[in-house]
């Protein structure tokens, strides 16, 4: 069976590379019917914060990549890692080490002076005729794996194709410190074989790691799994995404009004195609998703073309769905949703307009909170000419029947006995109703405004 897995480490929040990432490897175990484990990679007790934690549960549930087992935590597995390191201290496949830090760093300086690649030279590494040192007394030892000296160790990488190292480039990689704590590399491999991962699926900064815990997985007489590395994701200006670029928590993209929809979507197609298909559903993505479209270029991250893909969803939803993901927006702008006219027949008349949640929910404040237009707006639309006819058009407001055609034909009435152009009135009435000078269409923003509210806001300049 297929089983892929996703392996953050809480050190931070889940962003965009993160989260394609997971992604993928979701898609890869849900098209081949397999199964998709989580894992929290938390032995960084130094940086793994729990507020970290929350956040990836957070962005992992919010995107709906519900995993089929886990999440696991290595700070849980201490135990197993420490087994298996008894293990292979008996089998002869790792051996105690006791150069400090100070002289593995002045052995590296020495290194750097002649040119050379800075490395352990494998003092402590027992070998057949060599005679070790004494082991410095009151000194903890630190554990590390005797990696092959000849050789290579390679792999044909689901994305990149075929990539060797040699042997002889790769040092004798530190399994566990002197405090007894596993590093990184290790609690991978053991992860990875005691969970049964298929197919590992993670970014291309892995690949100098990989031929490491090959090697460690050949040791333990386990089968290494299949590997993939996806290219990295950069900015519009070609360099890697960052915070310059906007690149923020997945939530971050939550709080500013994303569909989870169309975050999917967007990253679907940051390094993965099928054909010109550019929109897509989640399920679709599913069943066209394979590691061999996947390509090994660099993606290029376009937060316009999000918003573009974003304002689709939106536009795709029932009127009432939307409404209900717009609710809870509202409410916190302070909305009073009792008040106003019915949500879903607001969000119909705003959606083609904008193109975020959070755009959409300050849009329709209007109708559920008080508006204030700022004075100079005011001074700006509504001068002597427009004012009588406004005066008209509102004292005529009060009896016209309550629809967009009857106030239309009112507008145009009034603009015809004042011998106005349709600005001159439409106007003022934008700025005096909403605030703002960019609305839909003026009969129809009053109509579904109220004649009550629409009567008492244009009043109020008067």
């Amino acid at each position: 069976m297929i089983r892929t897995r996703f392996a953050p480490s809480p050190t931070g929040y889940l962003h965009i590379g993160g989260a394609r990432t997971a992604l993928f490897s979701w898609a890869y175990a849900r098209h081949h019917g397999g199964q998709f484990i989580l894992r929290i990679e938390d032995t960084d007790l130094e940086r793994s914060t729990p507020e970290a934690v929350a956040a990836i549960l957070d962005g992992m549930r919010w995107l709906g990549l519900d995993p089929d087992e886990g999440p696991f935590y290595q700070t849980r597995r201490m135990d197993r890692y420490k087994a298996v390191i008894q293990e292979m201290l008996a089998a002869g496949t790792a051996y105690r080490c006791y150069m400090s830090p100070e002289e593995l760093n002045a052995l590296r300086d020495r290194q750097r002076a002649r040119g050379e690649k800075p490395r352990y030279d494998g003092s402590w590494r027992p070998e057949p005729g060599k005679t070790l040192p004494e082991p410095p007394s009151g000194v903890a030892s630190a554990i590390r794996f005797k990696n092959p000296r000849d050789g290579v160790v390679a792999w044909n990488d689901l994305v990149k194709g075929t990539i060797e190292f040699a042997n002889g480039e790769l040092d004798d990689l530190v399994i566990a410190r002197a405090d007894g704590t596993p590093t990184y590399n290790f609690c991978v491999v053991v992860d990875d074989w005691d969970m049964g991962i298929t197919q590992v699926i993670r970014g291309d900064d892995h690949v100098n790691n990989t031929p490491r815990q090959i090697n460690i997985l050949r040791a333990l007489g386990a089968t290494p799994p299949q590997y993939a590395h996806l290219s990295m994701i950069n900015g519009p200006d070609g360099l890697k995404f960052s915070k310059r670029h906007g690149a923020v928590s997945v939530m971050q993209y939550d709080d500013d009004g994303f569909l989870p929809e169309a975050v999917i979507n967007y990253l679907a197609r940051l390094g993965w195609a099928h054909g010109d298909d550019e929109i897509f559903s989640r399920e679709q993505f599913v069943q066209w998703f394979d590691l061999t479209r996947v390509t090994p270029s660099a993606a290029q991250f376009n937060t316009e073309k999000l918003r573009w893909l974003n304002q689709h969803y939106m536009k795709a939803l029932p009127a009432a769905d939307l409404a209900a993901r717009i609710a809870p927006r509202l409410v916190a702008l302070g909305a009073n949703l009792a008040d106003g006219p019915d949500l879903a027949q607001a969000v119909a008349l705003y959606v083609d307009r904008v193109n975020t949640l959070k755009a959409l929910a300050e849009a329709l404040l209007v109708f559920y909170a008080d508006v204030r237009p700022a004075p100079e707006l005011v001074r700006q639309y509504l001068d002597d000419e427009a004012r009588p006819a406004l005066a008209d058009f509102t004292q005529k407001l009060a009896d016209v029947p309550w629809n967009a055609a009857a106030i239309g034909a009112l507008l145009k009435e009034t603009l015809e006995a004042r011998q106005l152009r349709m600005p001159r009135l439409a106007m003022p009435l934008r700025v005096l109703l909403t605030g703002q000078t960019k609305t839909p269409s003026v009969d129809v923003l009053i109509a579904l405004m109220g004649r009550a509210r629409a009567r008492q806001r244009i009043q109020a300049a008067n």
